[in-house]
C-alpha cells in the first residue's frame, strides 16, 4: 500500500486582516426619494434630448416612434410585462402549494411574457391576443394571398374566416365562407324552433302523434 505524502503549508497568512464591514446606509425619507426621482427624470430628459433614441436598445426600430394611443405601444407593452410577470409571481406559489389549475395559468402567464419580449425585439407581434388581461383579440391580415392550385377550385384565392384581406376590403366572415360553398343555415319554424333536418321533423309528427 502506498504511503501519502505529508504537506506542508508555505504561505504565510499571519498579516491577513478581516475586511472592514460597511455601515448599512440610512433609508431615505419621502422628501430625498422624491427630490432623487426629480434628479433621474431630468437626467433622463437631457439625455433624450440628445439622443432620441436613449433607453431603446431593446426596441426594435420599426416600434420606436409609434404613437402613444397605438394599441401595441411598446410603453402599454412593458405596462402589461410588468402586470403578468405578478402574476406569474403567484402563480409559481400557487403552484408549490398544489392549487388546482396553477400550472395552466402559470403556462400561460410565463408564455405570454415571452411573446410580449420577443415583440420588442423583432417588431413583429405572434400572439392571438393582446391587452393587459389578454382581454383583446388579435385580427390577422393577408399581406399574399394564396390559391388552389389544382382541384375544381384550382386558382380560386384560399380564404380563413376572421382575417382581413386587402382585395375584398373587408374581414371574411363565416357568412361569406357559407355562400361561397352553397350551405344554408338552419330555417326557423311557425313556433320559433330551428329547422334540425329531416329526423327532427319525423320525432316531432311522432310525439304529436302519440
Amino acid at each position: 500500500m502506498a504511503r501519502k505524502k505529508k504537506l506542508t503549508a508555505t504561505t504565510d497568512n499571519s498579516e491577513w486582516k478581516a475586511p472592514k464591514k460597511r455601515k448599512p446606509r440610512k433609508p431615505m425619507t419621502d422628501e430625498q426619494k422624491a427630490a432623487a426621482s426629480e434628479r433621474l427624470a431630468k437626467a433622463r430628459a437631457a439625455k433624450i434630448e440628445k439622443n432620441p433614441n436613449y433607453g431603446q436598445g431593446n426596441i426594435h426600430e420599426s416600434l420606436r416612434y409609434l404613437p402613444a394611443e397605438h394599441q401595441l405601444n411598446p410603453t402599454k407593452v412593458k405596462q402589461w410585462i410588468n402586470v403578468q410577470q405578478a402574476y406569474a409571481k403567484s402563480e409559481r406559489f400557487a403552484v408549490r402549494q398544489n392549487v388546482k389549475g396553477a400550472i395552466a395559468r402559470l403556462a400561460s402567464h410565463e408564455g405570454y411574457i415571452r411573446n410580449m419580449l420577443a415583440y420588442l425585439r423583432h417588431g413583429s407581434w405572434i400572439d392571438m391576443f393582446y391587452g393587459e388581461q389578454q382581454q383583446n383579440i388579435i385580427r390577422n391580415r393577408c399581406i399574399a394571398v394564396g390559391h388552389y392550385w389544382y382541384g375544381p377550385k384550382k386558382d380560386q384565392p384560399k380564404r380563413d374566416v376572421g382575417t382581413f384581406y386587402n382585395d375584398i376590403g373587408c374581414t371574411y366572415t363565416e357568412e361569406m365562407f357559407e355562400e361561397e360553398r352553397g350551405y344554408e343555415r338552419p330555417r326557423e319554424d311557425a313556433a320559433g324552433e330551428r329547422d334540425k333536418g329531416s329526423v327532427a321533423r319525423k320525432k316531432r309528427k311522432g310525439s304529436k302523434a302519440s
